[in-house]
Formats: structure tokens, sequence, C-alpha cells
């Protein structure tokens, strides 16, 4: 009778064990899965899709969307018409538990905006060097057209104004494209103050970027590795300064500038993001990468590595786009199970990722 108690305590204590364990992983599936936006192929989301899965499975903090699809020029990505993308956001929005998942886009105007003319939008938003020659009553029109578009169509959170400053002319990524309001920060922190309001108006999120600074670099981070160091000056940190209570996210670039951290890329640096942008210039909110499939990262870290340096540096949004490289996609179940792993390692500690997602949960309550 003793030995049948005994072996039914030692069974019971094991499937608490087991039943504790597999809770752990399901919450810790669901908190590493809120600090994801990733992208994927395919004009609709329905049930059985695998992006409306793993929205489920992990409670993914949000998704990345597309026009251009590099694997079938003749067919779009994401984005093919104005009621087949106000069907998509409503799809995906309907995968998520509580309708909060950011479904974001880049559009800036110029030539980055994904809501091109072709699909039957309006798709001939000015880009910002032109932007800088209209007057006040012009720019904030502009920009409540665009957030008003944005919002039709189920877009909650735009990855944008760019708070680049213009100060090196050679600069064929911000400058080239007419991409910065110029190189005043106070003036470029008014520009972009009009288009977070234009976007808050009509309930869009928005991000600042590129933080610490892509305007006086020389090369392009979605090719390789852009070091900043001998031309990168402090006065490109200012809009942040400005902008830090306004602004709902900050995206981090992938320039290396050894007078930041003579280690890393901004993206994958603690001394830049934790560091200079949450405790120098006191910005508490959500921090999202660039996307961490561009060359400056992909060409000289590997995925395990990538994510760990990025979790530990302060930011609680990774973003991977599956977009510029058909052969370097990853699945969501993978990014997952390397942030797990790397929990359970000590490599990541589990109060880093509570701590992104209390933010990413705080920034979703203003949609």
């Amino acid at each position: 009778m003793y030995k049948s108690f005994i072996v039914l305590m030692t069974l019971f204590f094991s499937l608490q064990t087991f039943l504790v364990a597999t809770s752990d992983t399901v919450s810790l599936e669901k908190m590493t899965g809120n600090m994801l936006m990733v992208g994927f192929y395919g004009t609709s989301a329905k049930p059985k899709s695998q992006i409306c899965q793993d929205i489920k499975r992990y409670n993914l903090a949000g998704v990345i969307l597309f026009d251009y699809n590099p694997v079938n020029k003749r067919k779009p990505k994401n984005i093919a018409s104005k009621s087949q993308l106000k069907r998509l956001t409503s799809e995906l929005q309907a995968c998520s538990k509580d309708n909060r998942l950011l479904i974001a886009v880049d559009q800036e105007g110029g030539r980055v905006q994904r809501l091109k003319s072709k699909y039957g939008f309006h798709g001939k938003f000015p880009k910002a060097s032109d932007v800088i020659k209209m007057d006040q009553s012009q720019i904030k029109a502009t920009y409540i057209k665009m957030s008003k578009e944005l919002k039709s169509v189920g877009i909650n959170y735009d990855l944008a104004p760019v708070v680049d400053l213009d100060i090196n002319q050679k600069n064929h990524v911000i400058h080239g494209l007419g991409r910065s309001f110029g190189k005043d920060p106070k003036m470029v922190a008014k520009y972009a103050s009009t288009f977070i309001d234009a976007m808050h108006h009509y309930g869009v999120l928005t991000s600042l970027k590129h933080f610490p600074g892509h305007g006086s670099s020389m090369g392009d981070t979605h090719k390789g590795f852009v070091d900043v160091t001998h031309l990168w000056k402090p006065v490109e940190l200012e809009p942040y300064r400005l902008l830090n209570k306004k602004a709902d996210t900050v995206m981090v670039a992938h320039v290396f500038n050894k007078n930041l951290d003579a280690n890393y890329p901004a993206t994958l640096s603690a001394k830049t993001v934790n560091g200079k942008l949450r405790k120098k210039l006191g910005f508490q909110g959500v921090v999202i990468t660039d996307d961490l499939q561009m060359g400056a990262i992909s060409k000289k870290y590997g995925l395990k590595n990538t994510i760990k340096l990025a979790v530990n540096a302060g930011d609680d949004i990774l973003l991977f786009g599956n977009q510029l490289d058909p052969r370097q996609t990853v699945s969501t179940k993978k990014l997952v199970d390397t942030m797990i792993a790397l929990v359970k390692s000590g490599e990541v500690k589990l109060k880093t990722i509570e701590r992104a997602n209390a933010r990413v949960k705080k920034l979703k309550k203003k949609l």
C-alpha cells in the first residue's frame, strides 16, 4: 500500500513538473513571439495559412507588408489592390487575440511608398526634400491624406518618418533619395512632428528612423557593413532628443560607429540602445530594429548571435522582413525556438524579455 502511494506521488509530481514546464514553454513562446515582426508571402491570411497560425500560436507583435515580390516579380507579395489589402489586414487582425496586431508598411513618400497608384492608391506623396518647399498647411494636408489612406486599408503602423539629417551630399540612401527634411535638427523635428500628428489623427503609429543617424553615411546597410565612425556627428541625435516624448517607436540602424561602440553596429549594441537612446536621451518607448536580414547584419552574424545581441541591446521588436533574399527566409518557429533556447541557456535573461513585452503591450494600447 505504502509503495503504491509512493509510486502515485512520484507520478503526480512528475506530471506536475511536466505541466509547469509545458506551461512555461507556451508562455515563453508567446512572450518571445511578441517581440517579433515578420514578413510573409501571400495576399490573404485564411485561418489555416501559416502566417495566421503563427500569429495565433506565438502572439506575434506584428507583420510587415510589401508590394514587391522578390520570388515572382509578376505577382504581388502582399499588396495587389485597395479591396484586397483591406481584406488581408482584416484577416490578419482576426488571427490575433485582441485585434491589436501591428500591421506595418514603409510609407514615407517619394521612392519609399508601398501603396502605389498602380494598385489604386494615391501613390504620389512627395519625398521629404520636396515637402519642405511646401507651406505648413499643405504639409499637414499631405500627411493627413497619407494617414487616412493607410487607416482605410487597415494599416496601423507606419515605419516613418525619417529624421536623418541631410549632412552628406554623397549619401545615396538618404540624400540621394530625398528622404531627409534637411540639415537643421530643429526643422527636421518640426516636420517629423507634423507627420506624427497627422498619423495619430487616424490612429496610425509611427517610428523615427534611423537611430543614431544614417544621414552622414556613405554606404547602404541593405548591402553590407557600413562604418560611420569618421563621418557621424553628435548633432544627428538631436531629432531623437527633441521628439523623445512624442515618438511611438524608434527604429535602430545597422550602422557601425566606433565612437559609440567599438564592437557592434547600433542595432546589436547595448551601449547604443540601452545606453545612448534610453539612458542618455530618455526614450522609454518601443525600439524596433531595421530588417535583421540586411547585408550589414546577415553577412557578419549568424541568426542565433544576431537575436542574442539584439535582445540584450534593448531592442523590443526584432524585424525579419523575409524580403531581401528569397534564399534566406526564416520561419517564425525557428525565430521563437532560437529565442527560447537563449533564455533557457541563460544567454538572454527572462527579465529582459518581460521588459520588452511590457513596452510592446503599452504601445499596442495606443491603437
